[in-house]
């Protein structure tokens, strides 16, 4: 395990909760999500690269805009995302439920400098690309969204729709 700034937070947070007597019902940031170490979530679980039936490109700008924004993909269909930031700031993609980025944004305004090793998550400086394999086992709607203070609130969000096999 990686000992990463978003470690030391997650520890921190931690201590803080058990000193003041507070429950930990998500329990830390990654866990509470549920997004490591290839476990089903609500929204599917990480992919193997070798499995991908496809390869989607996203980019993000600082119009504060994903392109694209809405992407189809079929339940059970493992997608390679590769994500380029072709803007002059820092931006990241996240995948979750609304619930969860909603919730991961509350922990980014507090810890804006907080960094991610999680397999449905990626934080890329200026001019970087990174990707995100993902597995997608339920249909319906996956979420996105850059979670950078600011970011979401200025629309910076998409949509993944899983239709049925």
């Amino acid at each position: 395990m990686k000992f990463t700034r978003s470690t030391f937070y997650r520890l921190l947070a931690a201590a803080a909760l058990t000193a003041s007597g507070a429950a930990m019902a998500a329990g830390n940031h990654a866990g509470g999500h549920g997004h490591g170490d290839g476990e089903e979530t609500a929204i599917g679980k990480p992919g193997v690269a070798a499995k991908a039936s496809r390869t989607i490109t996203i980019e993000m700008s600082d119009t504060m805009r994903f392109t694209p924004s809405n992407i189809q993909v079929k339940q059970g269909e493992t997608v390679r995302f590769i994500v380029k930031n072709a803007g002059k700031v820092k931006h990241e993609l996240t995948l979750g439920t609304e619930k969860e980025l909603l919730e991961h944004l509350e922990q980014m305004r507090k810890f804006p400098d907080m960094e991610h090793d999680e397999p449905g998550k990626v934080t890329l400086q200026p001019g970087k690309q990174g990707e995100i394999v993902w597995q997608f086992t339920k249909a319906g709607g996956v979420n996105f969204a850059c979670l950078i203070p600011g970011h979401y609130e200025a629309g910076m969000k998409g949509l993944i729709q899983v239709s049925k096999k």
